[in-house]
């Protein structure tokens, strides 16, 4: 099975459907390029911006995709919802409230900043 293609010009948001995929690139607050701290991640100085939130309705599958890594990588990961938090103060590096009550946004979604 391949990959649901990335069509530009497609409104931020709008999800693209393929058979049992569903890809949306908003997510509980969070839009393409949005900053985000993965838990439980044990990669020094890594970066992650969010790219797509997706649903396998076949299996109930979630996962949300992000792109980034150390300086000079662009990989592509996908992680569960509940290890993606907002960054605090909008800077990369920061580290959310993860093991002092803070919630995922999974837990906890926000309002769009945009």
């Amino acid at each position: 099975m391949t990959a649901p293609s990335r069509r530009r010009g497609r409104p931020i948001g709008e999800s693209a459907t393929s058979g049992t995929l569903e890809r949306r690139e908003s997510w509980n607050g969070l839009r393409p390029g949005d900053p985000v701290v993965v838990s439980g991640l044990r990669l020094r100085g890594a970066t992650w911006e969010f790219q797509a939130h997706t649903v396998n309705h076949r299996n109930g599958t979630e996962s949300v995709e992000v792109v980034g890594g150390r300086d000079g990588e662009r990989s592509v990961r996908s992680f569960e919802p509940g290890r993606i938090y907002a960054v605090r103060g909008g800077r990369r590096g920061s580290n959310p409230a993860v093991g002092t009550g803070g919630r995922s946004l999974a837990e906890e979604p926000q309002l769009p900043l945009r």
